[in-house]
């Protein structure tokens, strides 16, 4: 057996000895290490290995609840590419009267003719809808290190000498965040905290040292099952997940035709003069396009084969269909959480959207 206050440095879940099949399981002989792992963690370092995990959500909402007693500066780490699936409900309600530091993750994948101070206003807008009033909006990519040390330095003036606490939705790069941190201006060596393109791969806080006798603390990821990377195959999650600036593909499309996007999504232009209708998904995600009299019949034979992901469509919730009318009275974006948005408006149209049921697919005024 093995104490309480022995936890995994990669995922902060509780080491256990006993059996391999449960989470926190480590061999007797890795407790002599410096650094200790869970082989969970140690498999996705060393063989990229990506597994679902269970999760409680309300589990991870009560351990949020020790932020609004503490005295402590607030880090939501928000995905840029996912903004309405990225927020933590009721966030304001976790935090108490703690001060909050928006960080707007993954800026990298946006076109580079895109203006920063266009997009930080587009977080203040979203922020203010949803009554949060943070101190500052900073915009960085954590995988390639943007802006780094003016998150750095955001961070340094509000925490005022408190412990930060470092909040988010799976998956919003919170992680990947802190470990760019501690390369840039921590000791060098294997990164401190566990990665992967998969939600849920922190299981528990970890608290990390500060220099002043302060910690900064990786709260789990709060889970939303109405993002689309919640219900994909970790195998084929990269298909969807972008890892470089997003190349938009432009369709010009006639009344009555469809765009499928892999096997996950399709929409369906029901209505309205011929207009573009401009993609913004990861690259490398398969778009087809037919006329919407054969797409059911498309969609039937061709699913999991031509139309993929997801290989297996029974891992998916069946598909409904939601509805929208153009006004085109400005540009707007029919978002798809987890998977991306088409940018629409030129012209009046009526737009039918299929996704899997629970997936959130709003509009929303264009951020491009």
């Amino acid at each position: 057996m093995i104490e309480r206050e022995q936890w995994c440095e990669g995922c902060g879940v509780t080491l256990q000895t006993e059996n391999p099949e449960e989470q926190g399981y480590v061999p007797a002989s890795a407790l002599e290490r410096e650094h200790i792992i869970c082989r969970r963690c140690y498999r996705i370092r060393h063989y990229n290995e990506l597994a679902p995990v269970e999760q409680d959500p309300s589990a991870t909402l009560r351990l949020l609840e020790q932020i609004a007693q503490a005295d402590a500066l607030v880090v939501q780490v928000i995905d840029l590419f996912d903004i309405s699936g990225s927020w933590i409900p009721g966030i304001h309600r976790h935090i108490g009267n703690n001060p909050l530091l928006i960080l707007g993750n993954k800026v990298d994948l946006f076109p580079k003719s895109i203006k920063h101070q266009r997009l930080k206003e587009w977080v203040q807008g979203a922020a203010k809808d949803l009554g949060v009033k943070p101190v500052d909006v900073v915009l960085t990519s954590a995988a390639k290190g943007t802006r780094i040390d003016v998150v750095a330095e955001a961070i340094e003036k509000f925490r005022d000498g408190r412990d930060v606490f470092v909040i988010g939705t799976a998956n919003a790069g919170k992680s990947t965040f802190i470990n760019r941190l501690l390369k840039e201006f921590g000791d060098e060596g294997e990164e401190a905290v566990t990665t992967s393109p998969y939600p849920g791969t922190t299981l528990d806080a970890i608290s990390i040292p500060l220099g002043d006798g302060k910690h900064i603390i990786d709260m789990p990821g709060v889970v939303r099952k109405d993002r689309m990377s919640e219900w994909v195959d970790p195998k084929e999650l990269k298909q969807i997940t972008p890892d470089g600036e997003i190349k938009p593909k432009v369709y010009q499309l006639s009344e009555g035709q469809t765009l499928f996007f892999g096997g996950l999504a399709r929409i369906d232009f029901v209505e309205g003069k011929r207009q573009s209708f401009i993609c913004y998904l990861a690259n490398g995600l398969y778009i087809h396009r037919t006329k919407l009299e054969k797409a059911t019949e498309i969609w039937e034979r061709h699913r999991g084969e031509l139309l993929s992901p997801p290989k297996n469509p029974d891992s998916l919730p069946k598909m409904v269909r939601h509805s929208f009318v153009i006004n085109a009275t400005m540009k707007e974006d029919i978002v798809i959480s987890g998977l991306g948005w088409i940018s629409v408006g030129s012209e009046k149209a009526k737009v039918d959207v299929w996704a899997p049921e629970g997936v959130r697919v709003e509009l929303r005024s264009a951020v491009i």
